[in-house]
C-alpha cells in the first residue's frame, strides 16, 4: 500500500456559529470544493478503422489479462489511442518512491524488489496488443543507485527483439538527476522518442511535484538525452490548471524549446482524489489553441495540447508529425487536442496573451 499523502489540516474542521453546528471533516469539505468539469470536456468516439482496432485491441487485453496504463488511468482518449495503434505500458512496480501532489500512483520509501521477469512479460503483453507504437512509462525508483535505468532498458531491448516492427517511446523519470544512468540507458536504444516530463512551470515545483524533483532538474535530462540522442526525437509534458499564469506557460516552453525539446502535449490537470492538490482553474479552448500556435511558432515539431490531452495522447502519430506528417490536431480529430490549424473546431480563438 502507498503512503497517503500529508494533510496540512487539522482532521476536522468545524465550521463557523455555535457549538452545536456539525463539524465538517477534511475530506467532506475538499470534496464539497471541488470544481465541476466545464461544458468542454468532451470528445468523440473513433469510427470505422479506428473503431476496430480499438475493439481488436480490447479483445486482446481482455483474452490475455492484460495491464495497461491506458485502462488503469481511466484516460478519456484510450479509444482514440488504441484505435490508432498506440498503448501505454507502467514498468518498475506499481509503487513510487516519489509523492506529487498531483499524482495517484501510491508512494513507499523502499518499494518491492524489481520483477526479473518484467521484461520478457511486457514484451509478450505488447506483441500480444498488436500495437504499432508502445509508450513505456516507469515509477521513480529512487531507492535504487541507478534509478531503475538498467532495468527500463532491458525491458526496452526485450519488446524490440521481440516486435522490432514497433515504435518504442520511453517515458523516463529524471533518474535523480544521474547522467552517468542516462547515459548507460540511452547507449544505442532502439527508440523513436526518449520524453520525461516537467509536469508544470518552474515557480509552482515545491507546491506540484515531490522535493526530489525540479524544473532545473528535468531541463538537464532533456538537454542531456538531446546531447547524447540527436537521433531520437524529445518530448516533454506540462500540465495546466495547478496555479500558473498562462504567460508562465509560453516561458516553460521557451525553456524547453531551448533545450532541444521537439515534441510537447499541453493538458488539463484533474484531481484524482479529495486528498491530491485542488484544480486551480480550466483554461478555455481558446487559451490552449493559442498555447498550441506559440508552440509551433517556437519551432516545436509536433503539438498537442487541450483539456483532454495527456502526455501519451496520439503518441504515434505525434512521433510522425513531428517527422513531417500531418499534424495530431487535424488528424480525424476527436477534439482532445485543439489548434487554429483545425478549421472544424469553431472556438472563436483569440490570438493575444490572456493572463
Amino acid at each position: 500500500m502507498g503512503v497517503p499523502l500529508p494533510l496540512a489540516d487539522d482532521p476536522e474542521v468545524s465550521s463557523r456559529g455555535c457549538a452545536s453546528t456539525p463539524r465538517i471533516s477534511v475530506e467532506q469539505r475538499r470534496k464539497g470544493e471541488r470544481k465541476r468539469l466545464p461544458d468542454w470536456f468532451r470528445t468523440t468516439l473513433p469510427t470505422g478503422v479506428s473503431q476496430r482496432i480499438f475493439n481488436e485491441t480490447k479483445l486482446n487485453v481482455k483474452e490475455h489479462g492484460l495491464n495497461t496504463v491506458c485502462e488503469e488511468a481511466r484516460c478519456p482518449n484510450i479509444h482514440d489511442c488504441w484505435g490508432r495503434g498506440t498503448a501505454t505500458f507502467m514498468i518498475a512496480g506499481e509503487v513510487c518512491t516519489r509523492g506529487c501532489r498531483f499524482c495517484a500512483v501510491g508512494t513507499k520509501k523502499i518499494p518491492p524488489p524489481l520483477n526479473p521477469n518484467e521484461p520478457e512479460e511486457l514484451a509478450e503483453a505488447v506483441d500480444r496488443m498488436g500495437v504499432k507504437h508502445a509508450v513505456i512509462t516507469v515509477v521513480n525508483r529512487d531507492d535504487l543507485p541507478d534509478g531503475g535505468a538498467e532495468h527500463y532498458r532491458k525491458c526496452i531491448l526485450a519488446v524490440h527483439q521481440r516486435r522490432p516492427d514497433v515504435g518504442l517511446e520511453l517515458l523516463c523519470s529524471d533518474l535523480d538527476g544521474n547522467l552517468d544512468a542516462l547515459a548507460s540507458l540511452l547507449d544505442g536504444l532502439p527508440l523513436r522518442v526518449f520524453a520525461h516530463n516537467v509536469e508544470c512551470v518552474p515557480r509552482l515545483d515545491k507546491k506540484v511535484r515531490d522535493p526530489r524533483a525540479s524544473f532545473q532538474q528535468s531541463l538537464e535530462i532533456l538537454q542531456e538525452a538531446r546531447r547524447l540522442r540527436p537521433d531520437i526525437a524529445i518530448k516533454s509534458s506540462i500540465m495546466v490548471g495547478v496555479g500558473e499564469k498562462n504567460e508562465e506557460v509560453v516561458d516553460a516552453m521557451k525553456l524547453l524549446r531551448e533545450v532541444g525539446v521537439e515534441l510537447i502535449t499541453l493538458g488539463q490537470y484533474l484531481q484524482p482524489s479529495w486528498k491530491h492538490l485542488a484544480v486551480d482553474r480550466f483554461p478555455e479552448p481558446d487559451i490552449f489553441a493559442y498555447w498550441d500556435k506559440v508552440a509551433r511558432d517556437m519551432g516545436f515539431k509536433a503539438v498537442a495540447s487541450g483539456p483532454l490531452v495527456r502526455s501519451s495522447y496520439r503518441a504515434g502519430i505525434l512521433w510522425e508529425e513531428s517527422i513531417g506528417g500531418e499534424p495530431v490536431v487535424t488528424r480525424d480529430s476527436t477534439g482532445s487536442a485543439i489548434s487554429y490549424l483545425n478549421p472544424n473546431r469553431n472556438l472563436g480563438i483569440k490570438m493575444e496573451l490572456k493572463s
